[in-house]
């Protein structure tokens, strides 16, 4: 028997409430930067601010809260400094390491 799911009624996923420590969140953008996509990573770092609080950070970042929110849409191509300064505001750093052969 196949049953169907709508999918409306399940509930909603948010990232932010489960990136509570900076271990987590460096997993977290380990895998995002893995899929080579400007726009899912402009998101998990939305995921990240929201979860660490999107005003603190936007201050931190000397970005404004509604710019901010903007700049980490999954439709977005934010640019290199934007992103640089909201990984700084986090804690974080960007890192490179070899592709292994």
């Amino acid at each position: 028997m196949n049953a169907t799911v709508d999918i409306h009624s399940l509930p909603s996923f948010d990232a932010a409430e489960y990136l509570s420590t900076e271990a987590t969140i460096a997993a977290y953008l380990t895998d995002i930067l893995q899929a080579n996509d400007a726009g899912l990573l402009a998101a998990a770092l939305g995921d990240i601010a929201r979860a660490r609080g999107m005003s603190s950070i936007a201050e931190s970042a000397g970005i404004t809260r509604e710019a901010l929110y903007k700049a980490l849409r999954a439709d977005s191509t934010p640019r290199f400094d934007t992103i640089n300064r909201v990984c700084t505001a986090l804690g974080v750093r960007l890192v490179v390491e070899p592709i292994a052969p």
